[in-house]
C-alpha cells in the first residue's frame, strides 16, 4: 500500500489536467499513488487521463462516478 495517495477530481479540466498529472508523476516520492476521479466530465479530460494511465499504470488509478452536483 502506498504511503501517499493524491486525489485528483476531474470535471471539465482538459486545459489543466496534463500539467497537473505531469507534475504528480514527476515527483521524487516513489511510494505514491494518484487517484483520478472522473466526476462526469463532458470534455476530453479523460482521454488525457487514460493516456497517462497507459504510460504510468503503477501510479495512476482511475475511478468513475456520476457528476455530484452541488445545489
Amino acid at each position: 500500500m502506498p504511503k501517499v495517495s493524491v486525489i485528483v477530481p476531474v470535471y471539465n479540466v482538459e486545459n489543466y489536467i496534463e500539467k497537473c498529472l505531469n507534475s504528480l508523476v514527476n515527483q521524487t516520492l516513489e511510494d505514491m499513488e494518484i487517484i483520478v476521479v472522473n466526476d462526469g466530465t463532458k470534455d476530453n479530460s479523460m482521454k488525457i487521463v487514460e493516456e497517462f494511465k497507459a504510460k504510468y499504470p503503477e501510479k495512476i488509478v482511475v475511478l468513475e462516478k456520476e457528476n455530484g452536483r452541488i445545489v
